[in-house]
């Protein structure tokens, strides 16, 4: 199987223009203010020769008299084509960056789980800012350059031939070698740039790391070798920029010293016998048009360094929008299950992983059941709740919910079925009462105080500054750690879900706050059926069914006085937490 190539800059521009399509009309506005402001320098130019052997000589008065008011209008009309070419580009560029910049993100939070798994948070944040920033450099600034710089050189190369082809001729001994420089460099600034982005998404990754893990690296005095590693990050980072940097600035003379020659040449040649003939006023001209070629050179060449590195930045975000997102297979709508769950000789392993995670996983739920998951980390207790939500596919057994494999239901429809808590609390910063009715968007106040009550949140709640109004920070930061796990709680209450799955839901909770919280899940879980997840067993003897995993197979089944009597692995556990 041969590698697949990756696209050439030319494929990503033009995949790019798909997203100009709904601003035409704006570009082409655009188009139009440069070219305009490009025809007002060359026509502005092109008075020069008349300047000279018609005005300073005093041939033609008319001709001085004019001049002023001739200077102030083109000089306006030059401003206003600017003005024009300038915002209308600046506006197709800002709305193409956000339309990529929005489906990047809707196609990131449409990927599966597997996939950020795997990939770096960091790495996507950059991808979604730095990145797409990069983009914008090529729709505004790159193309602006292209066309005004592009459309004025041509027209002092029209205006340079109309007044003398000989002269002019000379300028083309040049073009050969500019071309062979700026191939080159186009080449280096490409995989430069690409270089670039993944450094930057290093900086991103190795910063959001350590700033998430700031207490753990306090605690055990990692700042010394955090700043180290982020220093060798942080100087790969700034070598490729000075690489970039030193591409340009080599670039740039190089070229402007051909053209010199190309201009001492012509000095050299006005001089013999057979170019006595040509007036002052087209030599300076010609010499004018050609040292006023050396700026837009120099900025046509600069510009394909912020074109280069658009065209890699959007390699890089086409990579990501070219991976599959999460496939709905399923067909069958599901408006509110019964309530019962199957697992039949189900298998499972992670990709890339060894061992299977899950061995011939097979239990039964009845609708309004309680089943409780224990073992010791990494048995997979988590990993069965992840197949139920289709976070994962089971590679072996079908996993069933009211008798229907649930690969066969609408993902949203499945998902839509389950209140779920894990041990890690994922809060927004947002009010109390938003983050408790973010499984129901529509929920009325009462209906959330209710939810708040019975989760013991309103408690807390009513010692903030708004009450449930209050904004608790990102994460939840304005809270503790049992008060955090407590509106997640109060979320899957609200919620209303046929399904709870409660992932060590209550692992992070005093004795008092968990007692009250096992009188809510009491109330919670009738006509409910619910998966309990939980290293603390004090918090599941209730529980109508017991299951023991070690290394993702059952070794154990059973009510808890039951499993106790058995004096098995479970009763092992039981005597290691309460100490017997």
């Amino acid at each position: 199987m041969q590698p697949i190539s990756s696209p050439s800059t030319w494929q990503n521009f033009k995949r790019l223009l798909s997203f100009a399509k709904p601003y035409k009309l704006g570009f082409v506005v655009a188009v139009i203010g440069m070219l305009g402001y490009a025809a007002i320098d060359v026509y502005f130019l092109s008075k020069l020769e008349p300047l000279i052997d018609e005005g300073l000589t005093g041939e033609n008065l008319d001709f001085m008299k004019w001049a002023p008011l001739f200077i102030i209008a083109c000089f306006l009309i030059r401003g206003l084509c600017h003005f024009i070419g300038n915002y209308c580009l600046a506006w197709v560029g800002n709305n193409v960056v956000a339309d990529l910049r929005q489906k990047l993100f809707e196609h990131i939070m449409a990927m599966p789980v597997p996939y950020h798994d795997k990939e770096s948070t960091g790495t996507l944040i950059s991808k979604l800012t730095f990145d797409t920033e990069q983009v914008l450099q090529t729709t505004s600034k790159s193309i602006l350059t292209l066309v005004q710089q592009g459309a004025f050189v041509l027209g002092l190369l029209v205006m340079m031939f109309y007044k003398s082809w000989q002269l002019s001729a000379i300028f083309f001994l040049i073009v050969p070698l500019v071309a062979v420089i700026v191939t080159t460099v186009s080449r280096r600034f490409r995989k430069i740039s690409k270089n670039i982005q993944g450094a930057m998404g290093e900086v991103t990754s190795a910063a959001e790391q350590t700033f998430n893990g700031h207490k753990v690296v306090l605690t055990f005095g990692g700042q010394e070798r955090e700043a180290k590693r982020f220093g060798q990050i942080n100087k790969h980072n700034r070598q490729q920029r000075m690489k970039m940097v030193a591409t340009k600035a080599v670039s740039v003379p190089l070229i402007q010293v051909i053209a010199s020659f190309a201009l001492a040449f012509i000095f050299y040649v006005v001089t013999l016998e057979s170019m006595q003939d040509i007036q002052p006023g087209t030599f300076v001209a010609v010499v004018t048009y050609m040292t006023m070629l050396l700026r837009p050179l120099k900025l046509l060449t600069t510009v394909n360094s912020d074109f280069q590195k658009g065209m890699a930045a959007c390699t890089s975000i086409f990579a990501v929008l070219d991976q599959d997102k999460e496939k709905d297979t399923g067909d069958k709508p599901l408006v509110r299950s019964g309530g019962k769950i199957d697992f039949n000789h189900v298998n499972f392993s992670y990709q890339g992983a060894e061992k299977a995670t899950l061995k011939d996983l097979s239990f039964s739920v009845k609708p309004g059941e309680t089943l409780a998951l224990v073992g010791r980390s990494g048995s997979g207790k988590s990993t069965a709740s992840s197949l139920l939500l289709r976070f994962y596919d089971a590679i072996g057994g079908e996993v069933l919910i009211d008798g229907e494999n649930i690969q066969h239901y609408k993902l949203a429809d499945l998902r839509h079925q389950f209140a779920y808590v894990s041990q890690q609390v994922v809060l927004f910063n947002d009010t109390l009462a938003n983050n408790i009715a973010y499984g129901r968007p529509g929920a009325s106040e009462e209906e959330i105080i209710a939810a708040a009550k019975s989760a013991h949140v309103y408690e807390f709640a009513q010692n903030m500054p708004q009450g449930l109004h209050t904004n608790i920070g990102e994460n939840g930061a304005e809270l503790s750690g049992g008060q955090r796990q407590r509106v997640a709680i109060a979320r899957a209450l609200l919620c209303d879900a046929p399904f709870l799955i409660l992932d060590e839901a209550t692992s992070a909770l005093d004795t008092e706050s968990e007692r009250h919280i096992q009188d809510a899940l009491q109330v919670l879980q009738q006509n409910r059926t619910c998966i309990v997840i939980a290293h603390r067993l004090s918090t599941i003897e209730n529980a109508d069914n017991i299951i023991v995993l070690e290394q993702g197979e059952i070794v154990e089944q059973g009510e808890h006085k039951t499993l106790l009597a058995q004096k098995g692995a479970y009763a092992q556990l039981h005597s290691l937490q309460f100490g017997q």
